[in-house]
């Protein structure tokens, strides 16, 4: 199976249907998402955008994003956050979600670190 088999098509329907700088934002979400996972499955859950990072991936296993009006969510998983608590001191956060504001730039390198941690913890 290529990537591209596991690229979604209402992921693609999804993003489209956002304003441009949340598509700008959950464009660059999904390809730091791919670039920093060695398996990636897309799929839509909880009718959001989520990223399987192991094969056939349930919801502890994956990554979700969204795009809201003034912000992207981006769901890594509860002990991420935790593990990154204080890098996102200057992001609004809670348990298991971040908000990236769409007026300033995504920090990609720590959403491509947040990535790694979750692969990581999920090889365990």
């Amino acid at each position: 199976m290529s990537n591209s088999d596991l690229k979604s098509v209402e992921i693609d329907d999804y993003i489209s249907t956002q304003s441009a700088d949340a598509r700008k934002a959950l464009e660059e979400l999904r390809t730091v998402i791919w670039q920093n996972s060695p398996y990636v499955c897309e799929l839509m859950n909880y009718n959001i955008p989520a990223f399987a990072l192991v094969e056939g991936g349930k919801r502890e296993q994956q990554i979700m994003i969204a795009g809201y009006k003034k912000h992207v969510g981006f769901y890594p998983h509860p002990d991420v956050i935790e593990e990154f608590k204080e890098q996102l001191s200057g992001f609004k956060y809670a348990k298991g979600s971040i908000q990236f504001p769409l007026n300033k730039p995504l920090p990609k390198e720590l959403v491509a670190n947040m990535v790694k941690c979750r692969v990581v913890q999920l090889e365990k």
